[in-house]
């Protein structure tokens, strides 16, 4: 076991410096061209992938840090550069957390490495949970996957929304109901290999924020996938729900077991936004003068950047804990992963939004990049469990009732 230390050693220091100077130099540049687009960054994740900062090898190596901060140490840096991009890259990253989370060794060595590819051939992975009527309110999913045991296969009917590279993805983990009378306790997560027929894009969307990242609907209309694309396997899920039907403890929730091991990265991306509108706004009131002096020399600026400064800080810490706790195999007793969640995603749009003030009007224009950034902070506090369930699950795990 490692001791959590607030000094980061020379490896991550190189690793922040590295991934720093890309999302300086490739991603920055071209931020605004992108949200302006609409459209997955394919030439950047080129570049990254060219550099092997968009690798399966690179995204394991750093799941496997025992010190928890390698992910995120990177998330952050590239989510200084811009949230739409960083999700274009990180977004496949969602997928196999999916996949690694509930399959078995067998079932990651084999698809985990189909969702990156490799420069001149990238590949991307699709997590795809959500729909119409069951985001937040998972028990009530309407997915449904049917075993066909004269073929050993699942045939796999609904329709996904809000999904992160959905459609257009080679790998699709897809969450169903197996046994509706279970609700939540009946589900199941599969993955759809390339090509399956049967599954489509359906609408694309528009997006307040994180415009260069793509997100759509996932129609699977009668889905057929072989028996081993059950993550878990057949024999661990039939356990689990004969245990559910006892009404004995019948073990994680698939997309909640995803969910929980994503939220601290999640909190880190917040936080890189939030450090990127507040470092502009502190540059422009250093400069920017008023009535004969820099503005930053009136209280009122000076005392809301040190609060912006405070607030970062402190949702860094919390995002660092989790994620430490993860790696060390610690349970989460108070939710200490939804905490890093919600307090740096209320933090993003608030610092966000301050620094947009401190700007004045130039902050509500494109020629600063703070409008870009409160736009694509404010998703912090809705995707991946929205600000009020972070405090529900919060408030069950410190109170040991069933709030509602």
């Amino acid at each position: 076991m490692t001791t959590p230390s607030f000094d980061l050693g020379p490896d991550h220091l190189e690793l922040r410096s590295w991934v720093h100077s890309f999302a300086a130099d490739v991603i920055r540049p071209a931020a605004a061209e992108w949200d302006e687009r609409e459209e997955f960054p394919w030439p950047v994740l080129e570049e990254a992938a060219k550099i092997g900062l968009y690798s399966l090898d690179f995204f394991a190596t750093q799941s496997f840090d025992e010190t928890g901060l390698g992910i995120p140490v990177t998330m952050e840096e590239l989510f200084w550069g811009d949230a739409g991009i960083g999700l274009a890259i990180v977004g496949t990253a969602l997928a196999a957390a999916g996949v690694s989370a509930n399959g078995t060794p067998e079932q990651v060595g084999e698809w985990v490495p189909q969702m990156f590819g490799e420069p001149g051939d990238l590949r991307l992975g699709a997590f795809c949970s959500s729909e119409p009527d069951a985001g937040s309110d998972v028990g009530a999913m309407r997915t449904r996957a049917t075993y066909d045991e004269a073929t050993d296969e699942w045939v796999i009917n609904g329709t996904k929304t809000w999904a992160t590279n959905g459609g257009l993805a080679d790998v699709h983990v897809v969450t169903a109901v197996v046994d509706p009378d279970l609700r939540a306790r009946g589900q199941a997560s599969f993955v759809v290999p390339p090509g399956t027929k049967g599954l489509s894009q359906g609408q694309k969307f528009h997006k307040h924020g994180i415009r260069a990242s793509h997100t759509a609907e996932v129609v699977l209309d009668r889905v057929r996938v072989p028996g081993r694309c059950l993550l878990g396997g057949k024999e661990k899920l039939d356990a689990r729900l004969a245990r559910a039907r006892e009404g004995t403890r019948a073990g994680g929730n698939a997309s909640m077991a995803t969910f929980e091991r994503t939220r601290p990265a999640v909190g880190a991306q917040a936080v890189g936004i939030a450090r990127a509108a507040y470092e502009v706004a502190l540059d422009y009131a250093r400069t920017r003068e008023q009535f004969g002096r820099p503005i930053i020399e009136n209280q009122a600026i000076a005392f809301a950047l040190a609060d912006m400064k405070t607030a970062i800080d402190s949702a860094r810490l919390l995002v660092w804990r989790a994620a430490w706790m993860a790696s060390q195999g610690k349970t989460f007793e108070a939710a200490e992963g939804s905490m890093s969640k919600l307090v740096a995603g209320e933090t993003a749009v608030k610092v966000t939004g301050q620094a947009m003030q401190i700007l004045g009007g130039n902050g509500f224009t494109r020629e600063y990049p703070v409008e870009r950034m409160a736009r694509d902070a404010k998703i912090y506090t809705i995707f991946e469990g929205t600000s009020e369930i972070q405090r529900l699950v919060i408030a069950r795990a410190i109170s040991g009732a069933q709030i509602r």
